[in-house]
């Protein structure tokens, strides 16, 4: 069911039944294009009391196949307390990214973060997010949550969305809340009155019907769903919950420019300078999401324990999770998660496990909680679009990192050089180098003149690989480590 289409009254929001040409308030709807249902897909409803009436049929209408949300599991009766809203994701084009991130942000307070992922599933399906929030303190009204979805595949796209939720008064009776709230959302309404009988026999082929049956002062409402066990007909019953579907509106991005002509969301810079002849990597990463785990682990930065000779294999490095902690973007800034079994220690103290903990400059991050010294870094740097962190421990000479917001451009004021590093940002799927001076950006690739660019040394070399030196999953250091145990 949607609402009045009318282009002369733009501000009119009655409900249109499927099929009818004009709203309660008279305004003729513009013709569906959608084609007439089945008489197997209508709904029939007949009053035995009246067996000369004819029984009225009506359409019901095709699944939307614009990109939507399904939000389901809202109780308004839980003033105060806290819900969670399973966001379901339908309708995505095929050209879109198996990953989505979800952004939210309401005065609704949010649990888990307000980054959260839609995965796609081999099968073509969206798992489901889960949002958590508490309305506590908060008076009575209506409170808005703002989505917004980014689908980087090879065109970024963008959808936004925004729900509404309800937080009555702690004494609202459930039939206060119907009245205001759900009786609006129903297609058919279904009264028996004074000892009348009302009876509704659903046929659903596939289609969506919401029904709202009420009987009082003696009256019986029958509803029978005789497609309830029908093998391609799913039915869905909510009877504590509120369940409604959200469009997702899409924003026009503005036009992307030329691509980059190295694109790579990972890579490196060799420099000179690293102990016992070794060069120093500087490790770039431009995603979402930034995993940091075990050498020989699932995460994007890949850290083991050093001692004096290089890092070691094996022994403390055995202490690190294959996904240890998160670090991603919010809102706020940037932060980070423990997702390990180890822990992981901000400044001495343990956030707790999937607590995201804002990061400001001069943090210390530890991993793990149980053993120190482990691997220990140094937030050096966080600007608007990127974060940099540095070992402070035996890995110092050997590796650094560099975290950059995908897409985004970096603020004025961080023309003047990133902790002694010069300024980098990611656009176009690749990385560039930004001149502090002129503001000219040069796209890193393997055959850029590093001579040529302020700030850099002539032996600089690029890769588009964060770990270049790795073979077989390991570093060629590591393999000639000798086996050390804990």
């Amino acid at each position: 069911m949607n609402r009045c289409s009318n282009p002369a009254h733009p501000h009119c929001t009655v409900w249109v039944m499927p099929g009818d040409a004009a709203c309660a308030h008279g305004h003729a709807q513009p013709a569906s294009s959608d084609a007439a249902q089945s008489s197997d897909d209508a709904l029939i409803a007949h009053v035995p009391a009246m067996p000369a009436s004819a029984p009225i049929a009506m359409p019901i209408a095709a699944p939307s196949q614009r990109p939507h949300l399904h939000v389901s599991g809202f109780d308004p009766r839980a003033a105060g307390g806290r819900q969670v809203l399973k966001l379901e994701l339908r309708g995505m084009p095929p050209d879109c990214a198996p990953q989505v991130t979800l952004l939210a942000s309401s005065r609704l307070r949010l649990e888990g973060g307000e980054r959260h992922s839609f995965t796609r599933t081999l099968r073509g399906e969206w798992l489901p997010v889960f949002l958590e929030f508490s309305s506590r303190g908060l008076e009575h009204g209506q409170y808005r949550v703002e989505l917004e979805l980014h689908s980087r595949a090879l065109a970024a796209r963008t959808w936004v969305a925004t729900l509404l939720i309800l937080a009555p008064r702690a004494d609202a009776s459930l039939h206060d809340i119907h009245q205001t709230f759900l009786a609006t959302h129903k297609n058919v309404r279904v009264h028996a009155d004074d000892a009348s009988i009302a009876r509704v026999n659903a046929r659903l082929g596939g289609g969506r019907v919401d029904i709202d049956v009420k009987a009082s002062n003696a009256g019986i409402a029958h509803l029978d769903l005789d497609g309830l066990n029908a093998p391609q007909g799913k039915i869905d019953l909510g009877f504590s919950s509120i369940a409604w579907d959200e469009d997702l509106l899409e924003i026009d991005l503005p036009a992307q420019a030329a691509g980059h002509p190295c694109p790579a969301s990972m890579a490196c810079l060799e420099l000179a300078g690293g102990s016992a002849g070794r060069p120093r990597y500087l490790r770039l990463f431009a995603l979402d999401e930034c995993v940091l785990g075990r050498v020989d682990g699932e995460g994007d930065v890949l850290l083991a324990h050093h001692d004096d000779a290089g890092p070691v294999a094996e022994g403390l490095t055995r202490r690190l999770s294959a996904r240890h902690a998160v670090i991603r973007r919010g809102r706020e800034g940037f932060e980070i998660e423990d997702v390990s079994r180890y822990g992981v220690l901000v400044d001495g103290t343990w956030p707790g496990k999937h607590k995201a903990l804002r990061l400001h400059p001069g943090m210390r991050i530890e991993l793990t909680a149980s053993i120190p010294g482990i691997v220990v870094l140094e937030v050096t740097a966080v600007l608007a679009h990127a974060i940099v962190l540095h070992r402070v421990d035996a890995g110092l000479a050997h590796e650094a990192f560099y975290l950059l917001d995908p897409e985004r451009a970096p603020a004025g004021a961080a023309r003047a050089g990133v902790a002694g590093l010069p300024l980098l940002c990611h656009r176009d799927g690749g990385f560039w180098h930004i001149d502090a001076a002129s503001g000219e950006q040069t796209p890193l690739t393997p055959t850029v003149a590093f001579h040529r660019l302020a700030g850099w040394p002539r032996d600089a070399a690029f890769a588009a690989s964060a770990y270049p030196e790795m073979r077989n999953g390991r570093s060629t250091s590591a393999q000639s480590a000798v086996h050390r145990e804990s």
